[in-house]
């Protein structure tokens, strides 16, 4: 998949993988809320079903996470439309994720929270706005 070097890395930004989402794929903590949520889209593109899991807080991590369930989405691309820092411990990332499922392509318009934990942060939770 996206995992060459040389390749640009699926969460948008015009950088490769290797150089991008890559070391926060590998346990490096994420400076931001946007880069989670940028390494967290492109951990849903390459399969990384572990990785989703260590950065989904644990009050609202599910039990499990199924990343090859039918219908599977093909993930498309990336737009990040607000980055917003509302404390030291706090963000929201709003974004809109494009996807096909079954050859009918679709959006998912999402405002993401994020807390910082032990130094590192995670997803919380997110508010899916109808299409």
């Amino acid at each position: 998949m996206c995992q060459s070097s040389a390749l640009t890395c699926p969460c948008g930004r015009p950088r490769p993988y290797a150089d991008c989402c890559a070391p926060l794929h590998a346990g490096q903590p994420a400076e931001d809320a946007e880069s989670l949520m940028r390494s967290r889209y492109s951990a849903y593109v390459l399969g990384h079903a572990t990785y989703l899991m260590a950065t989904w807080h644990p009050d609202t991590r599910p039990a499990a996470l199924d990343l090859d369930a039918e219908p599977k989405p093909k993930w498309l691309g990336l737009t990040v439309l607000r980055h917003k820092a509302v404390d030291a411990g706090h963000a929201i990332v709003e974004f809109v994720a494009r996807y096909k499922i079954q050859g009918r392509a679709l959006l998912m318009h999402e405002t993401s929270r994020f807390v910082r934990l032990d130094g590192r942060w995670l997803y919380h939770e997110g508010e899916v706005e109808d299409q």
